[in-house]
């Protein structure tokens, strides 16, 4: 399967971040799964690029040119794909994957997110979103998700489009789709 993967690109972050995102790594790779994520090497998206790499399974990284010319592409990038624009990388990464695990992140996985989950609702793929809620990390997220429904802004149940993981066991047992 190939797994693509959203998350933060910065370092100073909760270390236990790093610590499942490279048990999840490390998992694909036992799994021969394929990891498909931003392609840089920095913050999370590196961790999970050099646990799947250095376990065996193969890395696909979507490189959006500006990355490259600062330099900040990953070494464990086994296949890149050049890209122009964080918009082209969104639409290559979905793609490239059969289904989206999205870690803690900022402002550019909340966007990765609601593009692969709005053009679900639309039909345009039938991919879900997986948030992994590391410690928590999405619980607001999904507050508000829940409150949208409610108040009628989602049609139908947007845990159609979006399934959350709280922990490893239950993000395995979602991989099984």
């Amino acid at each position: 399967m190939k797994i693509g993967v959203f998350c933060s690109a910065n370092e100073n972050i909760d270390p236990d971040f790093f610590t499942l995102t490279k048990e999840l790594g490390e998992w694909m790779a036992s799994k021969k799964h394929t990891l498909v994520f931003g392609g840089t090497n920095m913050g999370l998206m590196n961790c999970i690029a050099k646990a799947a790499h250095e376990g065996g399974s193969q890395v696909i990284g979507i490189v959006p040119t500006i990355v490259e010319k600062n330099g900040r592409t990953s070494e464990y990038n086994d296949i890149e794909i050049p890209c122009d624009n964080l918009s082209d990388r969104k639409d290559m990464l979905l793609l490239q994957s059969d289904i989206i695990i999205a870690l803690p992140g900022g402002i550019g996985t909340l966007d990765e997110v609601f593009t692969v989950a709005a053009a679900h609702t639309i039909g345009y793929h039938n991919k879900k979103v997986i948030l992994y809620n590391m410690k928590g990390f999405w619980n607001k997220l999904i507050e508000t998700l829940d409150k949208l429904e409610s108040d009628g802004f989602i049609r139908g149940n947007w845990h159609n489009y979006i399934a959350v993981a709280n922990n490893f066991e239950e993000m395995c047992e979602l991989l099984k789709l």
